[in-house]
């Protein structure tokens, strides 16, 4: 595809195509996000091959990311959501009643974290992963690994001192 044939697709189609996205994803980054993989797609030459409307194949691709997308993050979430439940009662059971309250906390704590933070958290704290198996999991740098593990640590000692503090 040239890229004049791909401008004019731009042009012509990530308006609408952001605006149907978003029934998807509820969120305008997520959305920019994949309408930027629709047209990254586009540009390494999807086939049209047997295309009647070029709308119709065009968004039939973008219905094909969302809804991958939708599988992958509803994947991610229960996984997130199991790990939390497991982390408010644990594994053994506490007999300590601070223990008890330090887990609900930190669970409720991990949740407020952005999901990029928590994502890097959890891959450190509970799966052992060094910041490289993690960028490489995550596909991004190994700064941005290390970075968002280091402000999700910040946040929850934020959240978490004055609980830490009251229990010693």
């Amino acid at each position: 595809m040239t890229d004049r044939e791909l401008e004019r697709l731009y042009d012509t189609h990530a308006g609408g195509l952001f605006h149907y996205l978003v029934t998807f994803t509820k969120t305008e980054a997520d959305a920019r996000d994949l309408l930027q993989e629709l047209f990254i797609k586009l540009a390494r030459g999807a086939a049209r091959e047997g295309v009647l409307s070029e709308k119709a194949w065009i968004y039939r691709m973008a219905h094909n990311l969302a809804v991958d997308w939708l599988r992958r993050r509803k994947t991610r979430w229960d996984a997130e959501e199991k790990l939390l439940q497991e982390m408010e009662v644990g594994h053994h059971p506490a007999t300590d009643p601070d223990s008890v309250l330090m887990a609900r906390h930190f669970a409720e704590a991990m949740k407020s974290l952005p999901e990029d933070q928590r994502v890097v958290m959890q891959l450190k704290l509970w799966e052992g992963m060094t910041f490289e198996e993690i960028a490489e999991a995550q596909g991004i740098p190994l700064n941005t690994a290390a970075s968002r593990y280091r402000y999700g640590l910040e946040k929850l000692r934020t959240v978490l001192r004055p609980l830490y503090e009251e229990l010693t």
